[in-house]
């Protein structure tokens, strides 16, 4: 089952990203001072390279001579069912519940603020960007995933001096330009998918306080003193009601972040040459090790004797039993160090594609015993006989050769 499979793969994935989102988490606490938070907020995109690398296909390779089990599979072989919801199915649940939940929450709350068109602003920054009003918004926001929109409180005239505006502009402008809350959609969407692990939430929410500082970083760029000020103390103005909640759009956030903005506004400056090149030079060596540690691990004789634990038979399709149809399938597959089956292909079958499927699908749902590393190339044959006294049938042949 494609679900059961793609379930299975996410929980495998987790003590990597659980790594590699706590030194995320850890460098957005304490980091920024030393760092600046362009440079960690870009240090993100090691989540899905580590990802990507930790699950590089291994490299095509010659079957050895290993031992083959075989399995024969008849019409009138019982079937086992698994009992009960499974754990993929509730996750499928679960997840579908939190998205459907984001989307109404979003979706509310842009209709609950009641646009109405600005014609004209007094800023040419706002040039070519839809600017909207609203007396339900205590904040600028930008709300919309593809075509964003400009939203400010009715009075901002009042709540704003036209310096303070221009600075709030440019930040939203900055959001507009970097499509910021299409990025925070596909985060959202990611963290939605690993709702089970706390620590993708709190890597989440520091992405999307990052998000926030590196927006004022290059807002203040080049700046004078004073300009400093009046962004600050128009932060300051912002932060009195933020909403929170399942939902992508860039605003000005609760006060601890408001806090932790000032700090940076403060703090801004050189940042350690030294430290961004300790940091890129232990990702660089964590990815490496990634990419070593995919490499095919050296199978022993034990591989020779591993049995599954739990065997799912597959199901005789149909047509092949009506017709009288018999065959086999040979497939390679790898067993992960928690028993689970995986990278599972055909290597070949006979008659061509009539018994594949059902094979694959039964050998998803297979377990094995827990081991330290797992084992990589394991071999099976599965013998679908439309009875006991069909006559099994080697599609492998492999020759030794020795010197």
């Amino acid at each position: 089952m494609v679900i059961q499979t793609g379930f299975n793969w996410l929980i495998e994935q987790q003590l990597l990203l659980s790594i590699l989102f706590c030194g995320f988490i850890l460098l957005e606490r304490f980091g920024l001072k030393t760092l600046g938070a362009r440079f960690v907020y870009k240090l993100a995109w090691l989540v899905p390279t580590g990802l990507v690398i930790a699950n590089l296909p291994n490299a095509i390779k010659p079957l050895q001579n290993s031992n083959i089990s075989h399995y024969l599979i008849t019409p009138n072989q019982p079937f086992s069912h698994e009992m009960g919801i499974s754990w993929a199915l509730m996750y499928v649940l679960i997840t579908m519940g939190l998205l459907i939940a984001s989307f109404i929450t979003h979706t509310r709350f842009v209709k609950s603020l009641q646009l109405t068109e600005l014609t004209h602003l007094e800023h040419s920054l706002a040039t070519g960007i839809k600017t909207y009003a609203s007396q339900y918004a205590a904040t600028p926001m930008v709300v919309g995933i593809f075509k964003s929109k400009l939203v400010l409180p009715s009075n901002y005239k009042a709540q704003f001096d036209k310096a303070s505006l221009a600075l709030i502009l440019e930040h939203e402008t900055v959001h507009i330009k970097r499509k910021d809350n299409l990025i925070n959609a596909l985060l959202l969407l990611a963290t939605i998918l690993l709702w089970f692990n706390p620590l993708a939430w709190m890597a989440y929410a520091s992405c999307r306080r990052l998000q926030e500082l590196t927006c004022d970083e290059r807002v203040l760029a080049n700046k004078t003193t004073h300009q400093h000020i009046l962004y600050s103390k128009a932060l300051v103005n912002c932060a009195a009601t933020t909403p929170a909640g399942l939902m992508a759009y860039s605003h000005y956030g609760d006060k601890k972040t408001m806090l932790q903005r000032l700090t940076n506004i403060k703090h801004s400056g050189t940042h350690s040459r030294l430290a961004k090149g300790g940091i890129l030079l232990v990702a660089a060596t964590m990815l490496s090790t990634l990419a070593i540690a995919k490499q095919p691990q050296a199978q022993g004789a034990k591989q020779d004797h591993i049995s599954p634990i739990i065997r799912i038979e597959p199901r005789y399709p149909t047509k092949a039993a009506q017709q009288g149809i018999s065959g086999s399938v040979v497939l390679k597959y790898d067993i992960a160090a928690n028993g689970r089956t995986k990278n599972i292909s055909v290597i070949q079958s006979k008659p061509s594609g009539i018994f594949d499927k059902s094979a694959k699908e039964a050998l998803a749902k297979w377990e094995y015993k827990i081991s330290e590393a797992g084992f990589n190339d394991v071999l099976v044959q599965l013998d679908f006989a439309i009875n006991n006294k069909v006559a099994n049938t080697d599609l492998i042949e492999r020759i030794k050769v020795s010197h």
